[in-house]
């Protein structure tokens, strides 16, 4: 049984430790505001409260710029640890409640184009387990998804997170059978791009353009006739479905179209980069539930040539 008669002190401001950890931990008094939704004004007392309990100083303040004291380094550290045993116990108590729960964050394209049409299988596997894909092409910073796991496309892997590499990025023209045979006879380049080449719009910057693609695979540019500038990954290759012109596929995202036969390449041409599209976690998360775990494992195994997800490597960067 706990002791009735001791109390534990001395205790500071309790909701002073939750702000000084997270202006410790971003170094910034502006980003620990925005993570909390208060006013840069707020963190600032909270912090000043705490120093004066403590009678010393947790930051260096030079002009806008922040940094840690020694003293805060090391109460950093304590306060951290503490905060996060708090935070896996709540999580023990409170994993009942989410422990069926999964949240997956993801790209329009890989939602449309290579999750939903395996999750069918896993939902019927799992009926216990509810699921709950956010999509969204406006994921500036990772790190503020709030989500068990993330799939995305990577040119760079995001600092702080787990990264685990799905599948590399191989980019090569695709279109419909009936707009290939609509064409000029030939294999050239030129005859088969030449008609009319549909575009991610420009606000997709981390996609490759056609004139990349050109560049990058040591062909001459091609100007079409036409162009349909499309600012939808998935719009753009029913566009390509419906033979309305030759789009930049990526694999993995199309292989299905191209085995039934809804898509054709017009030429044997890949570009691979280093890129890769990923899986990414939050690191120190706490309590895992079972159900991330298992649909995570799940995940793994539908990639081409992985048995069980083995041989996939699991990193901060790559």
């Amino acid at each position: 049984m706990p002791s009735t008669t001791m109390r534990i002190k001395p205790l500071p401001p309790m909701n002073s430790l939750i702000v000084f950890e997270a202006a410790a931990r971003h170094e910034s008094f502006t980003q620990a505001a925005h993570e909390l939704s208060v006013t840069q004004g707020a963190i600032s007392r909270q912090i000043r409260q705490l120093e004066e309990y403590l009678g010393k100083d947790l930051f260096v303040r030079a002009n806008r710029n922040i940094s840690l004291t020694l003293t805060g380094q090391q109460y950093y550290q304590t306060i951290y640890r503490a905060l996060l045993d708090v935070a896996q116990a709540t999580g023990e108590i409170k994993k009942w409640q989410g422990e069926q729960e999964i949240t997956v964050a993801t790209t329009n394209a890989m939602a449309a184009l290579w999750l939903l049409s395996k999750v069918a299988e896993f939902q019927q596997q799992h009926e216990e387990v509810d699921l709950r894909i956010l999509a969204s092409d406006q994921v500036t910073d990772y790190r503020r998804l709030d989500c068990d796991i993330a799939l995305f496309y990577c040119r760079l892997p995001p600092d702080n997170m787990k990264v685990t590499p799905l599948f590399p990025e191989e980019v090569f023209p695709v279109c419909s059978p009936a707009y290939l045979a609509g064409g000029q006879p030939g294999r050239s380049h030129e005859n088969s791009l030449s008609r009319t080449l549909l575009y991610l719009d420009e606000s997709q910057r981390d996609w490759l353009s056609w004139e990349d693609w050109f560049e990058q695979v040591g062909l001459a540019p091609v100007t079409p006739r036409n162009r349909i500038n499309i600012n939808n990954y998935p719009m753009l290759i029913q566009a390509a479905i419906n033979g309305q012109g030759v789009a930049l596929a990526w694999g993995s995202l199309v292989d299905e179209y191209l085995e039934t036969g809804a898509l054709v390449r017009p030429l044997d041409v890949v570009l691979r980069t280093p890129a890769n599209f990923c899986m990414l976690e939050p690191l120190n998360r706490g309590v895992v539930p079972s159900s991330v775990k298992l649909f995570r494992q799940w995940l793994l195994e539908q990639l081409p040539g992985q048995v069980g997800g083995k041989g996939l490597p699991e990193r901060v960067g790559w």
